[in-house]
């Protein structure tokens, strides 16, 4: 299991727009990656900061997910958020995930990374 979360700043006066892009992202999100088990985004309360949160069967459908976000040459989230502050890693992380996320988030991101799973269990 590799699970990863990620912060970004919405862009002033953007929070409803950013809520009006989902179904579309999701949709193409979800046909193009079938081993995403998982992929949420959740808002702060005022509305300035959503979370994604994914849920993946290994570190190789995460390196998918990260280009697919790459190959998409329609940037289209840029309009409604301002970055990333911060991301969690839930796995280990190979070289290649290091590598595109300081590529697609920017270098200074703050990224916690913890690489060993203890146990637990999920429900589908």
């Amino acid at each position: 299991m590799f699970i990863f979360s990620a912060t970004n700043k919405v862009r002033p006066g953007k929070f409803e727009a950013e809520k009006a892009r989902l179904p579309e992202y999701f949709r193409f999100l979800k046909e193009n990656e079938p081993r995403v088990i998982a992929f949420h985004e959740y808002a702060s309360e005022d509305g300035t900061e959503v979370e994604f949160v994914q849920v993946h069967p290994d570190v190789a459908s995460f390196e998918h997910h990260l280009s697919v976000l790459d190959a998409l040459s329609d940037k289209h989230w840029t309009e409604t958020l301002a970055g990333t502050t911060s991301a969690r890693i839930y796995g280990r992380p190979s070289d290649k995930v290091l590598t595109m996320l300081d590529q697609l988030a920017g270098t200074g991101v703050a990224v916690t990374i913890m690489p060993e799973h203890l146990g637990g269990f999920g429900r589908s």
